[in-house]
C-alpha cells in the first residue's frame, strides 16, 4: 500500500535508528531525490549520491590491486567516502542498473560492506527507483523477491499537500497559487501517451525557477513568452491554464488583503474561490502567530461571508492551526452577533 511523504517522514526514521537499508519507489517527479536530500538535512549527514543506471561493477567494488603475493580491492572514492565517515549513501535508480551491479548491492544492503570495506557505523542508505506498482510505465528491470528482502520497501503516492508545503517558499507564489486552486495541473496520473509532455511535480519547479531567474512574472507584458517556456516544461493544456490564471492573478483578493482592507472584496464569490481562499488563508494562519485585534475582526467578517457548511469547515481549520487567532474570534462579532453564538447557530 502505498503512503504520502507526510506519513514517510513520520516512520522512516525508525528504519534508518536500526541502520536498515530504505528503497523509495515511486513515480518520476514526485520528490523522492528531494525528500532523500532532506533527510540528510535533518540528519546532518552529508549525501552522496550514485545513479546505478550509469554504473559498471568496477564503479561499484573498486578495482584489484596487488598487495604482496596476493591482491586487494581498492574501494571507489565515494565508497571509501561512506566508509570513513557517516554519511547518506543515496543509490538512485536502482532498477535501471545492470544485473550485475544490482547483485553487487546484495552485499551492501545485507552486511553493509563491499569486498572487505565497511560501512562506517552511522553511515545510513537510501535507495529510489521507478518500479513498483507504476513499473509498468518505464523502462526498469523488476526486483525479485530475494533482492526486495534486502530493503525496507515504501511505496509512496504523495499529496496535493505534499507537494504545497514542500513548495511554499521554493517556487514562485504565483505557481504555487496556481496549483492550489488548479490541483489537476500538478502532475499526470493515468498511463501516459507516448512522446507527450506532461506535468510533473519537478517540471512544475523547474518552470518556476525558469520564471523566477528571467523575471518573468513581474509584469504582464511577458505572458506569452511564459506560454511558450510551459509548453516545453509542462505540455500545452497546463501552459493554456497557467497563462489564463497568470492574466489575473494581480486582480484576486488574498488572505492578507482581508486581514488588512476587511471582507467587502470577498461578496459573492463562487465555492471553488472561497475553498481556495480558505486554503491560502490554513498556510497564512499557521505562520502568524499574533493578529491584531483589527485584523482578527477582519477574519471574523470574512467567516461571516462563507457559506454556512464552508464557515463551519474553515472555522475548525483556525481552530488546528492557530489557538492565539481562535481565542481573539470569541471576542469578535459578526453582524452584531457574538462569534461563538455565530458558530453555535451554524452547527444546530
Amino acid at each position: 500500500m502505498a503512503i504520502d511523504f507526510k506519513t514517510f517522514n513520520k516512520v522512516v526514521g525508525y528504519v534508518l535508528e536500526d541502520r536498515k537499508p530504505v528503497l523509495i519507489r515511486g513515480r518520476h517527479g514526485v520528490g523522492k531525490s528531494q525528500v532523500v536530500y532532506q533527510i540528510g538535512r535533518d540528519l546532518d549527514r552529508p549525501v552522496v549520491e550514485r545513479r546505478a543506471s550509469q554504473m559498471t561493477e568496477g564503479d561499484l567494488m573498486g578495482l584489484p590491486v596487488i598487495d604482496g603475493d596476493t591482491t586487494k580491492w581498492n574501494a571507489p572514492d565515494w565508497f571509501k567516502e561512506a566508509c570513513d565517515k557517516a554519511v547518506l549513501l543515496f543509490l538512485d535508480e536502482v532498477d535501471r542498473a545492470t544485473m550485475e551491479v544490482r547483485q553487487g548491492i546484495f552485499e551492501l544492503t545485507d552486511s553493509r560492506k563491499l569486498n572487505g570495506w565497511h560501512l562506517h557505523p552511522d553511515t545510513l542508505v537510501v535507495a529510489a527507483t521507478n518500479g513498483g506498482e507504476h513499473g509498468a510505465n518505464y523502462q526498469v528491470g523488476e526486483m525479485d523477491p530475494a533482492e526486495l528482502d534486502r530493503w525496507v520497501t515504501f511505496d509512496i503516492e504523495p499529496t496535493v499537500e505534499d507537494w504545497l508545503t514542500w513548495a511554499n517558499g521554493n517556487v514562485h507564489k504565483l505557481v504555487w497559487d496556481f496549483i492550489n486552486q488548479n490541483r489537476n495541473h500538478l502532475e499526470h496520473i493515468e498511463d501516459p501517451e507516448p512522446n507527450k509532455i506532461y506535468p510533473s511535480r519537478r517540471s512544475w519547479h523547474r518552470f518556476s525557477d525558469c520564471l523566477t531567474s528571467g523575471k518573468l512574472l513581474e509584469g504582464k507584458e511577458n505572458l506569452d513568452t511564459v506560454y511558450h517556456l510551459g509548453v516545453a516544461y509542462i505540455g500545452f493544456e497546463g501552459s493554456v491554464a497557467f497563462k489564463d490564471f497568470a492574466e489575473k492573478w494581480e486582480d484576486l483578493v488574498t488572505p492578507e488583503d482581508i486581514l488588512k482592507d476587511g471582507a467587502e472584496k470577498v461578496q459573492g464569490l463562487s465555492v471553488n474561490d472561497y475553498n481556495a481562499l480558505n486554503e491560502k488563508f490554513e498556510v497564512v494562519l499557521a505562520e502568524r502567530e499574533v493578529l491584531t485585534e483589527t485584523e482578527v475582526q477582519h477574519l471574523a467578517d470574512y467567516i461571516g461571508e462563507l457559506p454556512a457548511e464552508l464557515a463551519v469547515h474553515f472555522w475548525g481549520k483556525v481552530a488546528a492551526a492557530n489557538e492565539k487567532v481562535l481565542d481573539g474570534l470569541h471576542g469578535t462579532t459578526i453582524n452584531g452577533t457574538p462569534f461563538g453564538l455565530f458558530i453555535a447557530d451554524l452547527v444546530a
